[in-house]
């Protein structure tokens, strides 16, 4: 699924889309004062709002094409796990050792999970988004209180007092919340 981005200027929802199209739509306002927001996560984003002339861009597209000496990226990431002996001695006896288990026992998770990891990441995508564009907005800790107690009734009561533009776009970003566990 394509990442989507949303553009405001103040209470105004300028734009929605893939990051170039939102980009551009903010280029061509000229503002300072605007907020991009990548809709699964409801950060900020920051973008340089210049344009890059055309043989910079290339410049930097060939750079970034150049072969690179080394191991190839296969995605794989080293981090240090801390675990007692007897969960190393457990993860050692498993078929394909430490790793093959570990990777096996995180994907068995994130299948179990998965409904409450969408509803905690559109919780935290709204409340990034509300308190950016509403925090100091009537009735902001009382939504911030219900969205987080799963009371959606409410959470969309409060902000419906909102712009339409701030309130619309929460709606959007809390869809996972208001469908049955």
């Amino acid at each position: 699924m394509p990442a989507e981005f949303a553009v405001f200027l103040d209470d105004r929802l300028l734009a929605r889309g893939d990051l170039e199209s939102v980009t551009q739509a903010a280029r061509q306002q000229g503002q300072s004062s605007l907020l991009i927001f990548d809709s699964a996560t409801g950060l900020e984003t920051d973008v340089g709002l210049r344009d890059v002339p055309a043989a910079g861009r290339a410049e930097r597209e060939a750079l970034e094409s150049r072969p690179v000496r080394g191991r190839p990226k296969l995605g794989v990431v080293a981090r240090e796990v801390t675990l007692l002996p007897r969960h190393w001695d457990w993860l050692a006896a498993q078929p394909g050792g430490a790793s093959a288990a570990l990777r096996r026992l995180v994907d068995q998770a994130r299948r179990e999970r998965a409904g409450d990891d969408a509803r905690r990441h559109a919780q935290e995508a709204a409340y990034r988004v509300a308190t950016a564009l509403a925090g100091d907005r009537p009735g902001y800790e009382e939504a911030i209180r219900a969205l987080f107690a799963n009371d959606m009734a409410a959470f969309m009561s409060l902000i419906d007092a909102w712009p339409p533009d701030i309130s619309a776009y929460l709606r959007d970003l809390t869809a996972p919340l208001s469908r049955p566990l």
